[in-house]
């Protein structure tokens, strides 16, 4: 039976353990996107303090695409070295590493309500929120264009070294717009019934595939679901998952809201964990688990239980660096610790 501290593999990708630095913007990147020293601090500290897989924030496949202006990029060559990097120094200590490629979409810039340096375009012209500037509706051509900007993206991380690539479609980012019935109203064949609203980004996915080795897997960041009235549910999440798997994605990661500002009735502990649990049961995909676990029994229990094969770890990890560390103190785990901190051990 697995447990927490036990490997998984996902295509030629064998991870040391069931834990994942869950994407966190940091907005510390230079004006071009680039990543920074702090960055280099910030995932190689989690990597020596244990985590199986660190995946980036959401770093922006194009500049408009940005949530804010110093978030990470991927959309020129001269972005490739400073993460490349991170990624030497994260592999140095046995962790595997990877992109959450990203585009805001009518949430871009949002700690300015979209007022950014360049015009935020969505599926549709309906802006967030009150206050948040109306997109522009993408046309066609446009979207061609944003898809290939995610491939050409794709192939900047695989420069780079990186492990694998988690396409973010959730938190009512670009991808989740055109998923959800609240923020996409288009009529043409990517509007309309689900089988439309996905299309945008299964097309995404097999833009990156075509680019991403077979041996790396692929995730996608999905939002089980919208928490209002009339927006997408876990049950439309479990079939955009079943088509997921059959597009080439390796594990759907499990989030919930952003295409509205509301969020759940209820916030406790392993709050998410159940559509996690639906999605791997349902569609057949593994999944991770994410949203307040921070109890190192209740990350087991989740992944002893066949209830999500990854627990994504966000809040937790900035307060806690080391906290595989302890978790498997806690659990009776005998793992390997840095060499240099040995001496720190408790037995």
């Amino acid at each position: 039976m697995p447990n927490l501290f036990s490997p998984l593999a996902l295509r030629g990708l064998t991870l040391r353990n069931r834990i994942m630095m869950s994407p966190m913007c940091m907005y510390s990147a230079d004006e071009d996107g680039q990543a920074t020293d702090w960055h280099l601090a910030h995932y190689l500290g989690r990597a020596v303090g244990g985590v199986g897989l660190i995946v980036t924030e959401a770093t922006a496949v194009e500049p408009r695409g940005r949530i804010s202006a110093n978030d990470l990029g991927l959309w020129d060559d001269a972005q490739v070295e400073p993460l490349a990097r991170i990624v030497r120094l994260v592999h140095a200590q046995d962790a595997a590493i990877g992109v959450q490629l990203a585009h805001a979409g009518r949430k871009a810039f949002s700690p300015v309500r979209g007022h950014g340096p360049q015009q935020t375009i969505a599926p549709s012209p309906v802006p967030f929120d009150d206050g948040w500037q109306t997109p522009v509706e993408l046309d066609r051509v446009e979207i061609d264009a944003i898809v290939d900007a995610w491939k050409a993206a794709a192939g900047r991380a695989l420069a780079a070294g990186c492990d694998m690539v988690e396409i973010h479609g959730a938190h009512g980012y670009l991808a989740h717009q055109f998923l959800s019935p609240l923020s996409n109203r288009r009529g043409d064949e990517y509007g309309g019934p689900l089988a439309n609203r996905m299309r945008f980004l299964l097309r995404v996915v097999a833009a990156v595939r075509q680019v991403w080795p077979a041996d790396r897997p692929v995730f996608v960041r999905v939002s089980a679901t919208d928490w209002a009235t009339g927006g997408l549910t876990p049950d439309e999440v479990v079939v955009v998952a079943q088509e997921l798997k059959a597009s080439g994605v390796d594990l759907v990661d499990c989030s919930s809201g952003g295409t509205l500002p509301v969020g759940p009735p209820v916030l406790r502990a392993g709050y998410q964990v159940p559509f996690a649990e639906q999605i791997r049961r349902e569609a057949g995909i593994p999944t991770a688990a994410v949203g307040l676990i921070t109890a190192p029994e209740l990350a087991d229990e989740i992944v002893r239980n066949g209830r999500a094969d990854l627990i994504a770890l966000a809040r937790v990890l900035l307060r806690q660096p080391y906290w595989p560390l302890d978790a498997a103190r806690v659990l009776g785990d005998d793992i390997a610790w840095p060499r240099q901190y040995l001496r720190a051990r408790l037995t």
